[in-house]
């Protein structure tokens, strides 16, 4: 009998595990241009767009508030690395607090579609404040990380009456890349892209954690790496280099001054991030840049009535890093 047991247990087992693995499948190995098969937290959505005449879909989220809503609305704006799945815990604190939140993935990004076009902010912003008209938004409030500070910017400059309040997240941007980092052709850059591997990939991801990268963050690498395999990366490469152009040959930097709406800026201390880090070889210069304690400072000081919250210990993605701190102050702005 105790045989008989012993068995049956060890069958069930197997079976409680055969069927956990079935129900949680691997992430995949291979991932297309628009990522296919990777299960974003809330449905996809997709707007149409014409860019340049071209036919193209905008992937995004949009949640609506759990329970009991408060009648506003926030846009997260992903960097340019990610996608905005990555915002999932943000989402749920923030629907869970009564807001309805719209995340999209930037054309070139994501799920979106990848077009070889001429990629600006202004274009960027404009389709966004189209995905915000198509789904009756009149006013938001508008959260960019890292090249999404950048584009959040962007937008609150050129359509301020849309932009209820602004926050940027460790913002890329926050200094002219074209003063330190030489100059690439895109056709370089692009050669660069093509030549990306996962160990290049967590190389670089690891500088956003300078106090070690956690595991937990290979959710939002893998897919990176996935795409890298895929008979569909040269395009992935082709929008990357074009949005890493963008970044360069378009800083926001000098136009701080005039932004209008109430803005909080978060800071992770001890994020060095610089666009195009690797292609600076003075020390002088690299020594620099990407000091972002003193670049947090001196921007809060251009935008009128800003407040600046400075993260101890944290890199560049407070939101991932530093959770709870973000979503405090981010709240307490929010309810101001």
């Amino acid at each position: 009998m105790r045989i008989l047991r012993f068995c049956l247990c060890t069958v069930l087992g197997c079976w409680l595990l055969l069927t956990g693995a079935l129900a949680q499948p691997a992430a995949p190995t291979q991932l297309n241009a628009t990522l296919d098969g990777l299960d974003y937290p809330y449905p996809v959505r997709y707007l149409p767009l014409q860019l340049e005449g071209q036919a193209v879909r905008m992937a995004y989220m949009d949640v609506p508030a759990s329970g009991a809503g408060n009648g506003r609305t926030i846009v997260l704006l992903h960097g340019k690395n990610f996608f905005g799945a990555y915002w999932r815990e943000t989402i749920r604190f923030l629907t869970g607090s009564g807001y309805r939140v719209v995340v999209p993935d930037q054309i070139g990004f994501g799920k979106s579609d990848k077009p070889d076009i001429h990629y600006s902010f202004h274009q960027l912003a404009a389709n966004t404040h189209r995905l915000l008209d198509t789904l009756g938004v009149r006013k938001a409030v508008v959260v960019g990380h890292s090249m999404g500070g950048m584009l959040a910017t962007r937008f609150a400059l050129l359509y301020p009456q849309q932009t209820e309040r602004l926050v940027l997240e460790n913002p890329i941007g926050l200094e002219d890349y074209r003063v330190g980092v030489p100059f690439q052709p895109l056709a370089q850059v692009e050669a660069g892209e093509l030549k990306t591997t996962e160990a290049s990939l967590r190389k670089y991801h690891a500088t956003y954690y300078p106090h070690g990268y956690p595991t937990a963050h290979d959710e939002w690498l893998l897919p990176l790496v996935a795409q890298t395999r895929h008979p569909d990366f040269p395009r992935v490469a082709r929008a990357n280099a074009l949005t890493f152009e963008m970044i360069y040959q378009q800083p926001v930097c000098y136009e701080f001054s005039r932004i209008t709406v109430p803005t909080l800026l978060v800071i992770g201390q001890d994020d060095r991030t610089v666009v195009g880090k690797g292609l600076i070889k003075d020390p002088a210069v690299l020594a620099r840049m990407g000091q972002y304690p003193a670049l947090g400072q001196r921007t809060a000081a251009q935008i009128k009535g800003s407040r600046l919250v400075s993260l101890r210990g944290v890199g560049h993605i407070p939101h991932l890093e530093a959770r709870e701190a973000f979503h405090r102050e981010l709240l307490a702005f929010l309810k101001k």
